[in-house]
């Protein structure tokens, strides 16, 4: 039993990749040789989700991962929002973003938000910058066993129907994954639908066009950008990069290197996005874009915009992990999914035939 069960740490243990065939065969081979059920193997604890203050704080064995701020929260009484994480922390604690900067104190850590939100031609508030506009909590879920929550919001603004009418219905999903080594993973799957006729969302209005998911991470002066291709130079405008980019530096208190990097997933709204990137010369946040600066509808009668992204936060810089692996692994590699770390049976269903 206790070689079964060490075999089965090795066959599924978190970021080993696929395997050569020999070690496959050797794994068959115990499946069918008698080995103690799967379910009997030591299964990586889940990320537990807590309410707290304001919100649900997202930890692991004790340590915060996150804090996703559930009821409105403003500085001074201005730039009152809610629905968006901040604190991110790294792996060894470090804060990675920032809320309130005095630069864009209208920035709010993890964020989704749009400039333009449209009711046929009426111009519905300006949620970027949490004017005239507001969240109305419809329903929150913690996602027992999966580390996660769904909350489910309605917008509203005092420009239309006087606040008293729900402008579009979106629902998020933030599901965090146990640390792997060096590497935690976290899912944001954001679904946006119109309660009302012709409703549209836009970004800013300028040839920069931002706008959608958004991540102010702290703004160090060496904070370093990197894309599938290599390094990245920010620009003014956006930028098309690729699927991923990675935000790499020295976070204190901590004195080594720790990052974030954002995937855009193959079925968000838009793919491929461009990128608005931002370094500390011109502080601000890191944009994959969607829609620009020209509105997109959103679909009513229980269809919905889809829009999906992952986090990948690690200790060190971005040479030092393979960020184009764990992009294939989400964007839709089964098998390499498999391979971090599902149960023996579905390995073995998942390996070539």
């Amino acid at each position: 039993m206790d070689t079964c069960r060490a075999v089965g740490r090795v066959w599924a243990s978190p970021g080993a990749g696929l395997w050569p065939p020999s070690v496959a065969i050797v794994g068959l081979a115990l499946a069918l040789g008698g080995c103690a059920a799967p379910d009997e193997l030591p299964a990586p604890a889940a990320v537990e989700v807590v309410q707290a203050d304001g919100g649900y704080l997202f930890r692991e064995s004790g340590r915060p991962v996150l804090f996703y701020q559930l009821e409105p929260t403003s500085h001074d009484g201005e730039y009152r929002r809610s629905n968006y994480v901040h604190p991110l922390y790294g792996l060894d604690g470090e804060i990675l973003t920032e809320d309130f900067p005095d630069d864009h104190p209208h920035h709010r850590g993890v964020y989704w938000t749009w400039h333009q939100v449209l009711v046929g031609e009426l111009r519905a508030g300006d949620p970027w910058l949490a004017r005239r506009f507001s969240w109305e909590l419809a329903g929150v879920e913690v996602l027992e066993g999966r580390g996660g929550l769904r909350v489910t919001h309605r917008w509203h603004s005092p420009d239309f129907a006087s606040g008293t009418l729900p402008i579009a219905e979106e629902t998020a999903e933030v599901v965090a994954h146990p640390a792997s080594g060096d590497v935690r993973l976290v899912d944001f799957d954001i679904r946006l639908s119109s309660l009302q006729p012709d409703v549209k969302v836009g970004g800013s209005e300028d040839d920069k066009g931002y706008g959608g998911f958004s991540v102010r991470v702290r703004m160090l002066q060496a904070l370093e950008f990197t894309a599938a291709g290599g390094p990245v130079r920010p620009d003014r405008v956006a930028m098309a990069v690729g699927d991923w980019v990675d935000f790499s530096g020295t976070f204190p208190p901590r004195t080594e290197p720790s990052g974030v990097a954002v995937f855009v997933h193959p079925d968000s709204a838009g793919h491929p996005q461009p990128w608005i990137l931002r370094s500390a010369e011109t502080p601000s946040m890191q944009n994959p874009v969607w829609p620009g600066r020209e509105p997109a509808a959103l679909p009513g009668d229980g269809q919905a915009v889809r829009l999906k992204y992952r986090l990948a936060l690690h200790r060190g810089l971005a040479s030092g992990v393979d960020l184009e692996r764990l992009y294939r692994e989400y964007a839709g590699d089964t098998r390499a999914q498999a391979a971090r770390g599902l149960p023996s049976q579905l390995l073995l269903a998942a390996l070539p035939r």
